[in-house]
């Protein structure tokens, strides 16, 4: 598993213990990328620093047919974005990738256990942006306070996150594109017809895989200011599918930012207005807290958003996490809608329509 992030890192310390609690000491758009694997009961930790041999760049240009020039410097992300690829791409069903933005008060533990579950539930290759969201070191409305500023101060790391992976899923589609091109015009090279029949059978067929983004609890407040730059990469057509699960960000005028993002397929909005969690987060930091986003079932007017209230399917109850564990483990109807979602795929069909509130019903 991968991960993405701002936070300090510890090089004398081991496991997720070289996860620090505060931004980089470079400035918060500082990233690294960082291998996490599990032995056991121990997960080991690599942080991924080190620049590309030339010799390497050349067969990740071949094999992967990149338009790149092997002689300017490439890091161990381009590495990494061709396994992934080939990880999802080759599978058998292809697997899809989640890019997955955590919440308020998330250690690596807690992001990493959701990482896995989500891998795990749904068959999914999950990438991690993980921002220093663990209170600050205080606890209660400070905690709160000091993880939001984290958060606006994380805008620009999770935009060039983004950059990246936007970059590296075009070079790869490239790449695609030229090797099954060169197999069509090979098979028919008197027919542009079939040829280019052929081309687009192979195509669909290749590119099976979907990149789609959720952002969870606090990740979309993130979100909502990585979204402030008119160039931010976030605007641009990335992911397939977008999902704000359980968001805790303000109700009113949410439709002002979340109109500025585009997605192939649809752009999710899952509420529980029973969610606790959400709950205390109206009521800790007092007045100046206004209505939460996926707590509430009034004002729902972004013209590209497709809300859907799972405040009455069974087993959500008063849960924030409600994609994971035992709420999709014991209603299978609620697993289906979050792999339509997380795999690139319209869920809201089976779904019952509320024109009253603008939102789907799940039960």
């Amino acid at each position: 598993m991968y991960v993405i992030t701002n936070r300090s890192l510890n090089k004398d310390a081991r496991g997720l213990d070289k996860f620090g609690k505060s931004p980089n000491p470079k400035g918060p758009n500082e990233l690294r990328l960082v291998s996490i694997t599990q032995k056991a009961s121990k997960h080991v930790v690599n942080v991924l620093n080190d620049k590309l041999d030339l010799n390497e760049v050349k067969q990740l240009k071949q094999k992967f047919d990149l338009d790149i020039d092997p002689n300017q410097t490439w890091y161990a992300s381009l590495r990494v974005a061709c396994e992934l690829y080939e990880q999802a791409t080759q599978a058998s069903p292809p697997k899809h990738i989640l890019l997955f933005v955590h919440g308020y008060n998330n250690d690596m533990a807690d992001v990493i256990a959701t990482c896995q579950a989500l891998e795990q539930a749904y068959g999914l290759v999950v990438i991690a942006f993980s921002w220093p969201a663990n209170g600050g070191g205080v606890s209660g409305t400070a905690a709160y306070l000091s993880d939001k500023s984290d958060a606006r101060a994380s805008a620009d790391a999770l935009n060039r996150s983004v950059g990246k992976l936007a970059h590296y899923h075009q070079l790869l589609t490239a790449g695609t594109q030229k090797r099954w091109m060169a197999a069509a015009q090979k098979k028919h090279p008197d027919n542009p017809q079939a040829s280019y029949e052929l081309f687009t059978k192979l195509m669909e067929k290749a590119c099976a895989s979907s990149v789609n983004l959720m952002c969870h609890s606090m990740g979309n407040y993130l979100l909502k200011h990585a979204l402030t730059p008119s160039a931010s990469p976030l605007r641009q057509l990335v992911f397939d599918n977008i999902a704000l699960v359980a968001a805790d960000a303000n109700n009113p005028a949410h439709e002002q930012w979340m109109e500025q993002l585009p997605q192939r397929r649809r752009l999710y909005v899952v509420i529980n207005e029973n969610d606790h969690a959400l709950g205390w987060s109206r009521r800790k930091p007092g007045t100046e807290q206004k209505a939460r986003l996926g707590h509430y079932l009034l004002n729902l007017v972004a013209r590209n958003a497709y809300y859907v209230n799972v405040t009455q399917a069974s087993w959500v109850k008063n849960e924030h996490s409600y994609f994971k564990g035992s709420a999709i483990a014991q209603n299978a109807d609620l697993r289906d809608f979050f792999e339509c979602v997380f795999h690139g795929e319209s869920a809201e069909s089976h779904l019952s329509f509320r024109p009253e509130g603008n939102y789907y019903e799940l039960k």
